[in-house]
């Protein structure tokens, strides 16, 4: 090979080097973001589980409630009484998934505290073909009940949340400010509490919480990581064939 040409493929020799290092350390970057966000999973699964299997605790007092964090109560076992307001209830669509096998609605019925605040509580999961109240227990007569279960926060919407319209009892997310705002429940809380299970065989059935995190992040690394070392190896492998095209 002329003089020229060995400076030409030199040249592409250390474009290719340059692009290669450039595209190994990005995706030697995002695997190790990806090793990272693992960390932080692993520490909020451990987080949630030590919160939701604790004894219960009584609900955060009402003056702190506006400065409630969802990641301070997130999945936090508590405990409290109030009278629920079954007149005001909101029937939470749900669709089948999950430990869901079919699908049905999500009863929301405020409780109303000994302080005249309220807190809205998911008492359970009702099929679609039990949506008729008729069919569940005679509700309690207005007397103090006691209430345990888990603290949660307003359910995100996505792109493909239907719209919510209370004025037809079509609810599709566990929003209390929401609900609070249609019924006029005065001084609601932030969050809402998902109930236990209690004894009713039929009606509402609590303790339907899903405490379930996507953890794929090592996969991701290990896809990252391995990437990046094919790509080195490809380079190796373009070095290889043009060895004597560089001398």
């Amino acid at each position: 090979m002329t003089a020229q040409g060995t400076q030409i493929a030199r040249r592409s020799l250390a474009f290719a080097a340059a692009a290669t290092l450039a595209a190994c350390a990005l995706l030697v970057g995002l695997g190790l973001w990806q090793l990272q966000r693992l960390a932080w999973k692993e520490q909020l699964i451990e987080k949630v589980a030590a919160r939701a299997g604790a004894a219960p605790a009584p609900l955060p007092p009402e003056s702190d409630w506006a400065t409630l964090k969802p990641d301070d109560y997130e999945y936090r076992a508590v405990r409290f009484e109030g009278v629920y307001e079954h007149d005001k209830e909101a029937l939470v669509f749900r669709a089948a998934g999950g430990a869901l096998r079919q699908p049905g609605y999500f009863v929301l019925t405020p409780a109303r505290l000994a302080s005249g605040a309220t807190v809205i509580v998911n008492r359970g999961f009702v099929p679609l073909a039990q949506r008729d109240r008729a069919a569940w227990p005679e509700p309690t007569s207005g007397t103090p009940e006691p209430i345990s279960g888990l603290m949660r926060q307003p359910e995100p919407r996505n792109l493909f949340t239907p719209a919510d319209d209370p004025a037809k009892g079509n609810y599709f997310t566990r929003d209390p400010a929401l609900i609070a705002a249609h019924f006029g429940l005065p001084r609601a809380a932030p969050f809402s509490v998902d109930a236990d299970r209690g004894p009713a065989a039929s009606g509402p059935q609590g303790g339907a919480t899903e405490i379930a995190f996507p953890n794929n992040h090592l996969s991701y690394a290990l896809t990252w990581f391995g990437l990046a070392l094919g790509l080195a190896g490809v380079f190796m492998v373009f070095v290889w064939q043009n060895r004597r095209a560089l001398r």
